[in-house]
């Protein structure tokens, strides 16, 4: 696809604006959309800065605890800078403002991804004991004790395979 502006090179930034319902698509070059990113009223980092900042409300009276990762010195506030951590501890260190970031951008504070068919077999299996278990109170709590017992069973199964 051709960017819309120049019509000469390969538009690899796609922009939609719904302003008052109405949506509007717009398909441009690297160049192009850096020459227009004062009119589009988008950044990176402002889109990030407000993500930090969403939905945290400290009182002003109360100073702000400096968290800093014990083991590269990495503070919050250096992170919303740069929208990187120094090292992994920094999750541990940080975890009180992280936590709620991590939730509000993924929808949950656990990995809940795909993992490789080679590598997560006893992953998968874990999720599905998981997910079993949860089928097999709601199936009590409706007092379907058939399935719960084929559900209970299949569980035992799991559990076996993975050496429980």
């Amino acid at each position: 696809m051709l960017c819309e502006r120049c019509q000469e090179k390969t538009a690899s930034v796609h922009v939609t604006k719904i302003v008052n319902g109405k949506k509007t698509e717009l398909n441009l070059c690297q160049e192009c959309a850096r020459e227009l990113q004062p009119q589009l009223n988008f950044s990176i980092p402002k889109f990030l800065a407000g993500l930090f900042d969403y939905g945290t409300d400290f009182d002003v009276t109360e100073p702000q605890v400096c968290e800093r990762c014990k083991e590269c010195g990495m503070t919050y506030e250096e992170f919303q800078q740069t929208g990187r951590l120094g090292c992994a501890e920094c999750y541990r260190y940080l975890a009180s403002r992280l936590n709620p970031l991590i939730k509000r951008i993924h929808g949950s504070q656990e990995h809940r991804g795909k993992v490789p068919k080679r590598a997560g077999g006893n992953l998968r299996i874990r999720r599905e004991v998981e997910r079993l278990r949860v089928q097999l109170k709601q199936l009590v709590e409706h007092e379907e004790f058939e399935k719960a017992a084929e559900v209970r069973d299949r569980i035992r199964e799991l559990e076996r395979y993975l050496g429980n």
